[in-house]
């Protein structure tokens, strides 16, 4: 039989290969080719480039896939942390079912009690607000299970108190959004057992991200509930940092690190699923100016498709790559983000006020001013105080609790001004500011730095 039948390991492709075929003929050996006959055929937007669904050329990673599967039967807290668009979400699609979870997504307008309400609703709850308010002057809200829950209209919990100012009622409180010891029992109500996503934890103000710590503590003491935290930052211990007796009781995970010869498979599981190679040049070039970046290896490839005219798996094997420029590609990429970066430098800049010092504003500079190999292993605080004390016009009043106190509020100032995705986070537990924007990083390395400098009202370099 001519035909020899071949899949992929995940069954997510397969094709049929003609080894006699020749364009000269089918008994002209000399001249043998391999035609591909291919059994599915997929759009390019399915395969490379960021997509809401989990990407075809998943790739899975030691450092995190694995760590992940090992750990969820252990019914731990989970924290999925890295930059942004670095495969948090996918990390969590691939390896959990879907109805294993449920997923809430923060808001920077929320409160612990705004949280525990979504958990609820997300958990089969219906939430409605009352128009009574208690004695302490908080609107109330019921709390009832959805008629199709159980297949059957069934109620569960009861009011509890939300700030207002208006009426007064002695109606008692039975569930509480504030109290984590009513939303555990309001889900054990229920036999809840599903995992429980929070994704974009880091887009939660600073205070509620610390009221929530102090909740994680009592879900994980009084409850098998667990939780998976996905957050944008590249603090290993985050959460413990605002509750030391979390300390121990997280699995971190580290989603921010892909090794060199894991986006090496990115790229070939596209190339399988499109049935193409790009050039080895293509492919270096690529890999060596990334940063690490999936997202960059990911929209580099589906903008190098679209120039050689690959909108879907071709019916016989074609290289590409020779007729397009990679640098000039990923230029295009990053610059995309080009307004987005440059509304960041203006913002962030202003800060939250007009300040005498404006902190925020020279928070920049050392990072304008250095080489993106330095940009890439974040600033110290004495660094940044260092380099501040010479150059700031009152640098010899500058003092550590100046910087400290910018550095520490540098996330709270983003959530402010609605900067999704974050840029910037500062380490408190290595003292360290981060840039979690790796496409920011690029951007930066292919910018004129005394322009950018200029932008934002800082002395030229």
């Amino acid at each position: 039989m001519p035909f020899r039948h071949l899949s992929s390991p995940s069954k997510k492709w397969c094709v049929f290969v003609d080894f006699k075929q020749s364009i000269y003929g089918p008994l002209d050996t000399r001249w043998l080719r391999r035609r591909i006959l291919v059994e599915k055929e997929y759009a390019v937007d399915e395969v490379f480039g960021i997509n809401r669904d989990l990407p075809l050329n998943y790739v899975e990673r030691r450092s995190a896939d694995l760590v992940l599967v090992a750990n969820l039967a252990r019914r731990q807290h989970l924290v999925i942390y890295g930059s942004s668009k670095q495969g948090k979400t996918s990390l969590r699609k691939h390896c959990l079912k879907d109805d294993d979870y449920i997923v809430v997504h923060c808001s920077n307008k929320w409160s612990l009690d705004n949280v525990h309400e979504a958990i609820l609703k997300q958990a089969g709850y219906e939430i409605t607000v009352s128009k009574t308010l208690a004695t302490s002057g908080k609107q109330k809200i019921f709390a009832k299970i959805k008629a199709s829950f159980f297949g059957s209209e069934a109620e569960g919990g009861a009011e509890a108190e939300r700030s207002n100012e208006e009426g007064l009622t002695t109606a008692p409180l039975e569930l509480d959004p504030m109290d984590v010891n009513d939303i555990i029992s309001a889900l054990t109500n229920i036999s809840f057992q599903r995992y429980i996503v929070l994704e974009d934890f880091h887009y939660l103000p600073i205070e509620t991200q610390k009221d929530f710590a102090v909740a994680l503590k009592a879900f994980h003491e009084s409850s098998d509930f667990s939780f998976i935290i996905i957050g944008v930052w590249l603090e290993k211990n985050r959460l413990s940092v605002y509750n030391g007796d979390l300390t121990g009781r997280l699995l971190p995970i580290n989603a921010d690190r892909w090794m060199r010869d894991e986006l090496e498979q990115v790229i070939s599981a596209g190339e399988a699923l499109l049935n193409i190679s790009f050039t080895k040049g293509f492919k270096n070039e690529l890999l060596d100016s990334c940063y690490e970046s999936v997202y960059i290896v990911q929209e580099t490839c589906h903008q190098c498709c679209l120039r050689e005219e690959v909108h879907r798996t071709q019916q016989e094997q074609r290289e590409i790559g020779n007729n397009v420029n990679c640098s000039e590609i990923i230029n295009y990429v990053v610059n995309q983000q080009g307004g987005r970066f440059n509304s960041f430098l203006t913002q962030f800049s202003e800060g939250f006020q007009d300040t005498t010092l404006e902190m925020h504003k020279w928070l920049l500079y050392p990072i304008l001013i250095s080489d993106v190999e330095h940009i890439e292993k974040g600033f110290r605080q004495a660094e940044i105080r260092n380099i501040l004390q010479q150059t700031h016009p009152r640098g010899s009043e500058l003092n550590s609790g100046n910087v400290t106190q910018s550095l520490q509020s540098a996330s709270s100032l983003q959530i402010k001004k609605d900067i999704k995705p974050m840029i910037l986070d500062y380490d408190q537990t290595n003292l360290r500011l981060n840039i979690v924007d790796k496409s920011f990083q690029i951007w930066l390395s292919r910018q004129d730095r005394n322009e950018l400098l200029d932008l934002v009202g800082l002395p030229l370099s």
